[in-house]
């Protein structure tokens, strides 16, 4: 029914930043030579395949689906990292762990639907960048940026800034799909449920249209082209204060905080979006637990829960109660439970400050304890 629509969309030539192709060139040859090659994909529930009908049928399963076609003499693994409902704040702190240490030889980027559009996420999302374009070996990396299909927002304005000071190509379904759903000449129903996580179709368009870029790179790969950064020494300068590139999580495998009621859970994880784990768990008014870190910002990560009430919390950053901020343990959406980060504070003196979470409210009938996940620690 929508195979018209699909074609359609997938000739668009619409290229939100063209960018450097060196890197990504150089991947395709190593696949022409029957090398193996690791994709990867790093994003929120999208990435995930949150509303395609089987894990194959997601975005990145289907991209991940064209190597193997394009190349059939070369190995190519599929690493998919996405992980619903986290932002480029997150991605910053876990790409190591999370993608990196796999030295993906290809890596698509996807934050635009999660991140806000304004510097917080501009500085979080050049962290990530920064993280990544600065490991060895170093990925060919695609920046893809989703939109809402009700309203045509993401954060790709500030998205982009990022992509044109690193040289990096990035592609846009603001720039094509949407233009469709606003015009009448596609519905939005066609392609998703809830206007954010798109259905089969949805996912195909997308897929289309990452791979339509693919066949372009892949069609001028005789044509060389330099290394936007080649070296070190001339690897950009931040556009902002930068101070996620060296973020870092504490939890209880890594942290010994001062507990007072508060429990370390001591479960074990289950992969990477078995994510309520290695954190601490607290339920009664006046439990804490309090941190002290090397740092120039905190965000504090924890769980919203669909199972409610839950037990609220505040956080203060060396005991500054003007500042604090609430940390309600109940979701008001009913998706599931919520990977949550609130920052705290930013751009403050490097030394080491002191994090305190308190309970300030329990309720008889909470269903879930309050749960931490983790405290992280801008440079």
């Amino acid at each position: 029914m929508f195979r018209s629509q699909i074609r359609r969309l997938e000739r668009d030539k619409e290229m939100l930043n063209r960018g450097n192709w060196h890197q990504l060139k150089k991947c395709m040859k190593k696949a022409e030579k029957g090398e193996e090659v690791t994709v990867g994909f790093l994003g929120g529930s999208i990435t995930q395949g949150s509303c395609a009908s089987t894990p194959e049928l997601c975005y990145a399963y289907l991209v991940y689906k064209w190597w193997e076609k394009k190349f059939p003499q070369s190995k190519i693994t599929y690493l998919n990292a996405g992980i619903g409902g986290t932002t480029s704040q997150f991605g910053a702190v876990r790409v190591k762990e999370h993608v990196l240490k796999y030295q993906p030889d290809f890596l698509l980027i996807e934050f635009a639907v999660n991140d806000d559009n304004n510097a917080l996420f501009e500085e979080t999302y050049e962290g990530l960048i920064r993280n990544v374009c600065k490991s060895k070996p170093l990925p060919a990396v695609l920046l893809m940026n989703n939109v809402r299909y009700d309203n045509g927002k993401s954060a790709e304005e500030v998205h982009l800034k990022v992509a044109k000071a690193y040289g990096l190509p990035m592609i846009s379904m603001k720039e094509t799909i949407w233009p469709e759903i606003e015009n009448g000449r596609l519905k939005s129903r066609d392609i998703t449920t809830d206007d954010l996580h798109p259905n089969d179709t949805g996912h195909a368009l997308i897929a289309g249209k990452i791979i339509d870029f693919l066949e372009k790179a892949y069609g001028d790969l005789q044509i060389e082209e330099e290394l936007f950064f080649a070296e070190e020494k001339v690897f950009p300068d931040p556009i902002t204060e930068n101070t996620y590139e060296n973020a870092f999580r504490y939890q209880n495998t890594n942290s010994r905080p001062r507990m007072e009621g508060f429990k370390a859970d001591l479960s074990i994880q289950n992969g990477i979006r078995d994510v309520f784990k290695g954190g601490f768990t607290g339920c009664h008014k006046k439990d804490k637990i309090s941190f002290e870190i090397l740092c120039t910002g905190v965000a504090v990560q924890y769980r919203k829960s669909v199972r409610r009430p839950a037990p609220i919390a505040r956080v203060t950053v060396d005991g500054k109660d003007e500042d604090a901020v609430i940390l309600d343990g109940s979701f008001e959406e009913n998706w599931g439970d919520c990977l949550f980060i609130d920052t705290v504070t930013k751009h403050m003196k490097k030394e080491k400050h002191k994090v305190e979470i308190e309970i300030i409210e329990e309720h008889e009938n909470d269903a879930v304890t309050f749960y931490l996940v983790s405290v992280i620690g801008s440079d």
